[in-house]
């Protein structure tokens, strides 16, 4: 039986198209994928995300956990700040993509300094299991909080209409900053490619927050406008654009890797240091489509180069072509050719296309060149 969010009968209240995802009973859609995109991209929308999983790291030891299993360095995570990072095996290949925040008010017993890890709910049990047991040399301890939920309000207008809801200025805010109302925790973090906030919450609060959202004008919005609205942010997707079988590397993600101080021995370095000085053989790239048809995960891409794999593809309602993110030869430039269906042939050929930088679009507006 699927798990159910806080803000399950609401959706159903909402006549949401459910469906599965990571085992949850989720939001597809509340009529149109196409008008949920185009309410984020030109005013707000707002998504349950709190199928998510949430971890409290706290103790004497929560520090030097996390720059032991964080790619990225985790003392930025001072109390509201937020750090974007991933977590590695032994083999430099990516466990689980993650944001890490700063406790405000100190957190954990005694006031020590605590951190909240927010990641993917279809990995959750691995990354309970992986944390756990990297977690037992170090003097720090673990909570899941199975009692939050996450609603995010995202758009041009989001602040503007989350402050009309809640009576909450955010704006002061700046992108990965963070502040604390009573038992929310308010980030300027989202995964849409637009302004906004994310709010982390007692399960008994959601609803509420919600219904007050929706009274200012703030649309729901379900996974499928989610997942373009992220494709055309160039925001990777977890299990498609990157796995435990590749690395940061390979996976446009080099900069979340903090290789300062030398010293700090993070899971997965030394093997990410060999092939950062071999240079990786693949790397993520965007495609645009300049022929007919739409990009779907699978798909192979034809370069120069040799040949590579959509990751993540779909039609891009804000540019009104395909887009994708694929996985494709290093130094594989300019045009490329894209097979829709299975292998091509002189009645289906390739498709033309174009390798470029992502993201495709930042606050609504084409930025890719």
């Amino acid at each position: 039986m699927n798990q159910h969010t806080p803000l399950y009968e609401l959706h159903l209240a909402s006549e949401a198209r459910m469906t599965d995802f990571a085992g949850w009973s989720m939001p597809l859609h509340y009529g149109s994928q196409l008008a949920e995109h185009q309410q984020v991209r030109r005013t707000a929308g707002m998504f349950d995300v709190s199928h998510m999983a949430v971890t409290d790291v706290s103790g004497d030891g929560a520090l030097s956990f996390l720059q032991r299993v964080f790619a990225n360095d985790a003392a930025k995570a001072v109390p509201g700040k937020a750090v974007y990072g991933v977590l590695l095996n032994d083999a430099g290949g990516i466990i689980d993509d993650l944001i890490v925040y700063g406790r405000v008010d100190g957190g954990g017993d005694g006031g020590q300094r605590s951190y909240r890890l927010v990641t993917n709910a279809g990995t959750r049990q691995q990354v309970v299991d992986w944390l756990g047991q990297c977690a037992t040399d170090h003097a720090v301890s673990l909570c899941e909080r199975r009692d939050l939920a996450i609603v995010a309000c995202q758009g041009p207008h989001a602040l503007r209409l989350f402050e009309a809801a809640t009576a909450i200025d955010a704006a002061d805010l700046t992108p990965f900053t963070t502040v604390e109302h009573g038992p929310w925790l308010i980030a300027r973090t989202g995964y849409t490619g637009e302004d906004g906030v994310e709010v982390i919450l007692p399960n008994e609060q959601a609803a509420d927050l919600w219904q007050r959202l929706h009274a200012a004008g703030v649309a729901p919005t379900g996974l499928a406008a989610r997942d373009t609205l992220r494709l055309e942010a160039g925001l990777n997707l977890y299990g498609q654009d990157m796995d435990e079988t590749t690395t940061p590397l390979e996976s446009n993600l080099a900069w979340t890797v903090a290789w300062t101080p030398e010293d700090r021995a993070f899971i997965g370095r030394e093997n990410l240091a060999e092939q950062r000085a071999a240079k990786p053989q693949h790397v993520l790239r965007g495609i645009v489509l300049e022929g007919k048809g739409v990009m779907r995960h699978g798909n192979r891409v034809i370069t120069e180069r040799g040949t590579g794999v959509v990751t993540s593809g779909t039609f891009s309602p804000t540019l009104g072509y395909s887009i994708a993110l694929a996985r494709v030869p290093r130094g594989a430039t300019g045009s490329c050719a894209v097979e829709l269906r299975g292998k091509a042939t002189p009645a289906r050929p390739a498709q033309p296309a174009r390798i470029v930088k992502p993201p495709f679009v930042r606050h609504g507006r084409r930025v890719y060149q």
